[in-house]
């Protein structure tokens, strides 16, 4: 219940109440960009100075090891068990939303075991940035195979009968693969973080002290602010839930705690502290729902949005927000 009076998370909860009301409550846009690129910059100065401070060493290494290992095993893993739930482009679309991760998670959690005094470090931040691109690659290469597929080229008409249609001209050439990566390995918000992260570093505990106000005073009213918002469009992506298999909402509940146990078990194995292993296993349990439909939706047109976007964001970011982050904090503590 810790984390449900928390002031942030309550007004996550405050602006799913208003969508599901459907007040005209509304965040412009152009805020929430803002707020966005505020939290990314903050968490990555506060992941600096804490490096600055710890420096680089085995267990910073077997942290980064771990997510690597992560961003590529839970999307193939998660490719394979929804191949049997949906079609192909859908199943890729959705091993990518779900192999990749979600920020705003990864800094709620980061705010959570700030409150409960765990420490954490701040390598973290960059682990995060390494587990967002494995997944939306090997995700596109899969949905390319299956356009190799004449089968997958099948279309069921209204009567049930079947034809055969061409493969729409999608991300395939030299010129499509170049954007995809430099779209996937040099996003701006990456970019702001290891930047970010970067600056804290070289600053050290001086940086730490003249960005204090704005780092480290503002964080928690600007995180609040924004989960307001994100409260709001998680509301309003409930309705892309309807018609969705009873096994696909499975899905979206079982899948994150499987990837989460999975993380806590190689962290145990590397012998990682309890708050890194806590947000390893919050990065592992995310979706993603921003950086993967930008891209998703340029390299996988087949695939249905309302479905990896209403699962990711109207079912998987609530759980995690409300219930996922304080179980993820308490396993870890406890193991």
């Amino acid at each position: 219940m810790h984390t449900l009076i928390d002031p942030a998370v309550l007004f996550f909860v405050v602006g799913a109440a208003a969508g599901l009301l459907r007040s005209n409550l509304e965040i412009p846009a152009s805020i929430s960009r803002f707020l966005s690129m505020y939290l990314l910059m903050a968490l990555g100065l506060k992941g600096g100075f804490a490096l600055a401070a710890s420096g680089l060493n085995a267990q910073v290494g077997a942290g980064l090891a771990i997510a690597v290992a992560l961003a590529v095993v839970v999307p193939l893993a998660g490719y394979a068990v929804l191949r049997c739930l949906v079609s192909g482009f859908d199943a890729a679309a959705l091993a990518a939303t779900y192999g990749s991760v979600s920020a705003v998670t990864f800094i709620t959690a980061t705010a959570h075991l700030d409150q409960l005094g765990v420490a954490h470090g701040g390598h973290m931040a960059a682990a995060m940035a390494l587990m967002e691109s494995p997944a939306i690659v090997l995700a596109v290469l899969l949905a390319n195979r299956l356009r190799q597929v004449p089968a997958e080229g099948l279309v069921v008409s209204a009567g049930g009968v079947a034809a055969l249609a061409p493969a729409p001209a999608v991300a395939g050439g030299h010129g499509d693969w170049r954007k995809l990566l430099h779209e996937s390995f040099t996003d701006g918000s990456q970019l702001l973080l290891l930047g970010a992260l970067l600056v804290g570093m070289v600053t050290g505990e001086a940086g730490r002290e003249a960005m204090q106000p704005f780092s480290g005073d503002l964080f928690k009213g600007m995180l609040a602010f924004f989960l307001l918002d994100m409260g709001l469009k998680a509301a309003r992506n409930l309705p892309g839930l309807r018609g969705c298999s009873p096994w696909l909402l499975g899905y979206g509940v079982l899948a994150p705690l499987l990837h989460a146990a999975l993380a806590w078990g190689l962290c145990r194995l590397a012998g990682l502290p309890a708050g890194d292993t806590a947000l390893l296993m919050t990065l592992a349990a995310s979706a993603s729902y921003i950086a993967v439909p930008a891209v998703v939706r340029y390299a996988i047109p087949e695939a249905n949005p309302s479905l990896y976007v209403g699962l990711s964001l109207g079912l998987t970011f609530p759980l995690n927000m409300l219930l996922g982050i304080p179980l993820y904090t308490q396993v870890a503590m406890a193991g």
